[in-house]
């Protein structure tokens, strides 16, 4: 697949941008750059076509491949015209605080201030232009590994930021005044030209709107483009200021898996299409998104030997596929990080967890919505839960984290802690062993180790004018079971205590499936797996007492002396 990146900014700036893109994104996509060189003098439409040409003979070449535009600032207005006038290729728009904002931008009153300045003041022009274009400091960390201790962190910040200043100095000799005025009445025609023809774009298009860009109003242009275009979607990031990709913590091809953008084919497939995460992915979602949820609630994970012998660690859990985990889905689904997490550090298996689809529906999205936790279930190899990617995830002898009692369990009400909310069809039974798949059984305890439920869901539907809005958004959006209804309880935190896993012994489903194509069969191992999970939890439930280090402040002294967070002693099996 082709990924094609355009901007328009310095020659110097583009280097920096072409090579940020290369190291994070090759490995998924053939990546081009478009380089304008400082002097050059093409209008608009010429650039126009130059890029629709590299664009038409890669379709030639593989019609059935979608080709990727990123389109940085300028490049958006030729990323969304190149768009509208090929509606019959496959494109994938990735606009990067498009400039098709100009008429609204900070950019606008340079023209006649460039026009009117004396030659000998040109100079002070890139020290402005830097100032409304980005975070220097969050430029200068870009490259600076955030488990660095901060005294090594700081000398390789302060290195980082001086050696920015020459550049900047720079900028003057690399773009004379003009040659700025060039780029800038370019800019206006490029930005016209495109909003002629937004009507036009019929291709899937990807927003990233900065919320501190100084030089374009970004997030309102977000929402204009929303409006306007066909097939939008948006990504805002509050504290990105206009250079977004070249800030810290800004990693494209995580935007790209993150918000189900890559495909392989005309449709997006979400098994097939999966691309496992990074190393640093790891290190960004365990240690900054859910790092808080992990260091308190410090979760130790035993399994079942096939002799029944229960020990620390997941050796009990096959590491040949296809699994199948069927577990107790804790409140608001909080023991899937740490899940997720230890069976990557401990086995190097990622585990795919069939989640609620409207985790993956359009409806939960708006404008304001961030790059988040969502996205980042989504990283990690998350489906929505539907019979075809069960199949397809066993089919490819994937490990599999399967809650039957779904978002029921999850949103449990006061006084069901640790029941299970199960439906009576035992089909992802029938599936396992379609597949030769072994279930394993598993429980988790310790919600109550670390909030208190102040409303439950009865009680917050009970509240005037929040219920009948939580039964719309209900009603209109997508459901698993009848009367589902979505909301959130009312949850206070608490000092934390600890999670627990027990995963039970594996059950072998390979030569079964004639037998449990028998409804009576199927019933019985349903029960028997059903049982399983029920046995771990009550079994975690009394040795969690045993626990030494059941409280955070043991287990942070002791982490500090001793060991990492994997490895604080627990309770004897």
């Amino acid at each position: 697949m082709d990924l094609m990146a355009l901007d328009w900014v310095s020659s110097c700036t583009m280097k920096h941008w072409g090579g940020e893109i290369k190291t994070k994104i090759c490995r998924a996509f053939e990546v081009r750059s478009l380089h304008i060189p400082v002097y050059d003098r093409t209008p608009f439409e010429d650039l126009v076509t130059f890029v629709e040409k590299t664009v038409k003979a890669e379709y030639d070449s593989s019609p059935h491949k979608p080709i990727y535009l990123v389109g940085d600032s300028f490049g958006g207005c030729l990323a969304l015209a190149v768009a509208a006038r090929n509606p019959t290729v496959d494109l994938v728009v990735l606009l990067v605080n498009p400039a098709t904002s100009f008429g609204r931008s900070q950019l606008q009153p340079l023209l006649p201030l460039l026009e009117a300045m004396p030659d000998g003041l040109h100079f002070t022009v890139p020290y402005l232009l830097s100032f409304i274009m980005g975070d220097p400091v969050k430029m200068a960390t870009i490259n600076i590994d955030n488990m660095l201790p901060p005294r090594v962190a700081l000398e390789q910040l302060s290195t980082n930021l001086t050696s920015l200043l020459p550049r900047l100095s720079g900028l003057a000799d690399i773009i004379p005044r003009e040659t700025l005025l060039w780029k800038l009445k370019l800019l206006k025609s490029a930005a016209s030209y495109a909003n002629s023809r937004l009507h036009a774009v019929k291709a899937e298009v990807l927003v990233l709107a900065s919320g501190k860009d100084n030089m374009l109003p970004s997030h309102d242009e977000a929402r204009r483009l929303t409006n306007s275009l066909k097939n939008c979607r948006v990504r805002y990031f509050k504290d990105n200021g206009h250079t977004l990709l070249l800030e810290d913590g800004i990693n494209l091809l995580t935007i790209i898996k993150g918000t189900h953008t890559y495909r392989r084919r005309r449709r997006h497939d979400y098994v097939l299409d999966f691309l496992p995460p990074s190393m640093s992915e790891y290190k960004t979602a365990f240690n900054q998104v859910v790092g808080l949820v992990r260091t308190a609630s410090s979760s130790v994970l035993f399994s079942t030997l096939e002799d029944g012998k229960i020990v620390r660690g997941l050796s009990g859990v096959p590491s040949e596929g296809p699994v199948l985990l069927v577990g107790y889905h804790m409140l608001m689904g909080l023991e899937l990080f740490s899940l997720v997490e230890e069976f990557l550090r401990e086995k190097n298996i990622i585990v795919r967890g069939i989640a609620h689809p409207m985790l993956f529906s359009s409806k939960t999205e708006d404008l304001s919505s961030e790059f988040g936790l969502i996205d980042w279930v989504k990283v990690f190899g998350a489906v929505p839960v539907a019979g075809s990617n069960l199949f397809k995830l066993l089919s490819t002898k994937s490990h599999v984290v399967l809650y039957p009692g779904g978002a029921r369990e999850a949103n449990h009400n006061k006084g069901e802690e640790y029941k299970l909310f199960w439906p009576d069809q035992p089909e992802f039974v029938r599936m396992a062993a379609r597949f030769g798949a072994t279930i394993v059984p598993f429980g988790t305890v310790g919600e109550d180790d670390i909030t208190n439920m102040i409303l439950d869901n009865n009680e917050v539907m009970k509240i005037p004018f929040v219920g009948d809005y939580i039964k719309k958004y209900s009603r209109d959006n997508i459901r698993v079971r009848e009367n589902e209804a979505v909301s959130v309880p009312v949850l206070l935190p608490r000092i934390p205590g600890r999670f627990y896993y027990l995963f039970g012994k594996p059950i072998e489903t390979r030569g079964r499936y004639e037998s449990l194509k028998d409804r009576e069969n199927a019933n019985e191992l349903y029960l028997q797996v059903k049982s399983g999970v029920e046995n771990c939890i009550a079994y975690l439930l009394k040795k969690r007492e045993e626990d030494p280090y059941r409280n955070i402040v043991d287990r942070t002294v002791h982490r500090a002396l001793h060991s990492p967070l994997h490895e604080i002693p627990t309770f004897e099996p």
